[in-house]
C-alpha cells in the first residue's frame, strides 16, 4: 500500500501516546488504525521532573529519551499488527517527542525548544525511516516553533467558502483560525488546556484527569481567583505565541492561590476550567473572524463540562468536537504528526510565517533512515 505514515504523539499531559496508521494517497487523509498506550507512571514521573530544573539533567533526559521512544516503538509494531501492515510499505513516522522546555526567541535572541526523542533508536527498533525535530528550524528563522498543527487542520478541516476554528485542548491549547477571505491562516497557542485541571485532580483526588468534568461540576467559580488566572500577561500578548510548561505550572498556581484563604478544591478545579473555557473563547474572538463553527481535538473535547463552558463563551458559534468532521479528536494530533512526516519527505513547506513569525516558511523536520 503505498503513501503509507505513520504519526506518534506524545503530548504535554503526558496521559499516553497515540499512534495511527494514515493513507494519504486519495483526496483526504485516512486513518487505517489507531492504538494506544497509557504512559508508564515512573516515566511519566521523570518526564515531569525534566520540565523544571533537576539534578543530572543531561544523563536522566537521555534515558528517558530512549524509554519513551520504546514506548513509541511497541505502539508502532502493535499498530502495523492490527493493520496487517509491513513495516517496508510504510513510507515514515513522524515522532514529534516529548516537549520539556520550549523559550524561543529568549536568552540570546533565538532562544531554544526540547523535545526528548531518540529518533535514530526508534528508527533501528522499526526498520521505518523517521522524521522528528519539527520545531528547530523554525525556531533558529526566528519563529515560535509552535503551534506545528495549522496546516494540518487547514488541509484537514478546511472549507473553501466558510470560515471555521479548530481548538486542540492538550496539555497546553492552541487555535487554528481558517477564513478563506483572509490571505492568510492564523494560529497560535491560547493558553493551559488540560495541564492545570489534571495535575489539581490528581493531587486532590488521585485520578489522573476529571472525567468529563464531573469533579468541577460540583464546584463554582471563584471570581477572585478566576481574575488572579486571568491576569497573566501572556493572555494580554499578541499572537505569534506559543507557551508550555515552563510557564503554566504548579508553581504559577500556587502563587496565585497565596492569599485567596481556604478555597474547596472542587471550586479551584471548576475555576480552572473555566480559565481553560475563557482562554480559547478569547482567543478566537481576539482575531475578529465571525466563527460560526468550533471543531475541538484533544483531550479537551472529550471533558463535557469543558466544552459547555466553551459553548457558553461563544454564543454565537457551535462548539463540536472533531469526530464530527471526519476525525475522532484523540486522533488528530498524531495523525498532523503523519501528515508533517510526508511534507518533509516531499521536500514541502509545512510551517506558516503568520503562525509562528519566522522569517518564511521552512520545511521542517530532520530524517533518519531505516
Amino acid at each position: 500500500m503505498p503513501g503509507l505514515y505513520i504519526g506518534l504523539m506524545s503530548g504535554t499531559s503526558l496521559d499516553g501516546v497515540d499512534a495511527v496508521l494514515v493513507d494519504f494517497d486519495g483526496p483526504q487523509a485516512r486513518v487505517l488504525g489507531h492504538t494506544s498506550a497509557p504512559m508508564p507512571a515512573e516515566l511519566r514521573v521523570e518526564l515531569l521532573a525534566l520540565n523544571s530544573l533537576t539534578d543530572n539533567e543531561l544523563h536522566r533526559a537521555a534515558l528517558a529519551s530512549n524509554g519513551l521512544v520504546r514506548l513509541y516503538a511497541e505502539q508502532v509494531h502493535a499498530l502495523l499488527e492490527q493493520c496487517g501492515v509491513d513495516a517496508a510499505a510504510v513510507k515514515a513516522i513522524g515522532a514529534h517527542g516529548q516537549t520539556v522546555r520550549h523559550r524561543p526567541q529568549e536568552f540570546d535572541g533565538t532562544g531554544y525548544t526540547l523535545q526528548l526523542n531518540n529518533p535514530s533508536l526508534l528508527a533501528e527498533l522499526c526498520s521505518i525511516t523517521v522524521v522528528a525535530d519539527f520545531r528547530s528550524r523554525d525556531v533558529a528563522a526566528g519563529g515560535q516553533g509552535a503551534p506545528l498543527v495549522p496546516p494540518f487542520h487547514q488541509a484537514f478541516f478546511g472549507i473553501p467558502d466558510q470560515a471555521l476554528a479548530v481548538l486542540n485542548i492538550g496539555g497546553i491549547s492552541n487555535i487554528t483560525v481558517l477564513d478563506p477571505a483572509m490571505p492568510d491562516v492564523q494560529g497560535f497557542d491560547s493558553g493551559p488546556g488540560n495541564a492545570l485541571m489534571d495535575a489539581w485532580c490528581l493531587a486532590h483526588t488521585g485520578q489522573a484527569y476529571d472525567d468529563a468534568g464531573s469533579w468541577a461540576k460540583q464546584g463554582r467559580v471563584h471570581a477572585g481567583l478566576l481574575a488572579r488566572l486571568l491576569d497573566e500577561p501572556f493572555f494580554a500578548k499578541p499572537p505569534p505565541k506559543s507557551t508550555g510548561r515552563d510557564l503554566f505550572n504548579g508553581p504559577w498556581l500556587a502563587a496565585r492561590l497565596t492569599g485567596m484563604g481556604a478555597v474547596p478544591p472542587q471550586d479551584v478545579q471548576a475555576t480552572l476550567t473555566e480559565l481553560t473555557a475563557l482562554a480559547c473563547a478569547r482567543s478566537l474572538l481576539d482575531t475578529s473572524v465571525e466563527c460560526k463553527t468550533l471543531v475541538v481535538c484533544g483531550g479537551g473535547a472529550l471533558n463535557d463540562y469543558l466544552m459547555s463552558r466553551l459553548q457558553a463563551a461563544l454564543p454565537n458559534c457551535t462548539v463540536i468536537s472533531s469526530a464530527k468532521r471526519g476525525l475522532p479528536p484523540w486522533q488528530v494530533e498524531a495523525t498532523a504528526f503523519a501528515w508533517l512526516a510526508r511534507q518533509t519527505l516531499l521536500g514541502k513547506m509545512s510551517s506558516l510565517k503568520s503562525v509562528t513569525g519566522a522569517k518564511g516558511a521552512r520545511i521542517l523536520g530532520g530524517i533518519y533512515p531505516a
